[in-house]
């Protein structure tokens, strides 16, 4: 992980406006970082952007729950229709609560997003 004072400014924030929205983000970082050590993080547009060579998706907080936003979003294999977003590209999954991470399948598309990078 990153110790770049951008994303701690961001995270601290996070964590004294809503501790639920910082245990969230916390837990999504941990698993982009279980997938790949040598993943960067860089703060831009508001929040957390992930890359492995190339960007491959972000988190945001909102004001109702955080967002994973994933690049190649419209790629991904999602059955069970958890990624939202009608753009030409990029999809996201909302995580209004800690169990979503896992509810909504966070590892499973992080992994599948990590893998398009491979295949461009």
């Amino acid at each position: 992980m990153n110790p770049d004072p951008k994303i701690q400014q961001f995270l601290e924030d996070t964590s004294m406006a809503s501790p639920e929205k910082y245990t969230i983000l916390q837990a999504a970082r941990d698993i982009v970082f279980q997938q790949h050590p040598a993943i960067s993080e860089r703060f831009i547009y508001g929040g957390i952007m992930f890359s492995l060579g190339k960007d491959f998706g972000g988190i945001f907080a909102s004001k109702h729950h955080v967002s994973f936003e994933f690049s190649q979003g419209y790629l991904l294999n999602d059955p069970d229709k958890h990624l939202e977003g009608a753009g030409k590209f990029r999809r996201h999954l909302k995580l209004c609560q800690l169990k979503d991470v896992s509810t909504k399948n966070v590892a499973g598309f992080v992994s599948q997003a990590m893998e398009l990078l491979d295949q461009q």
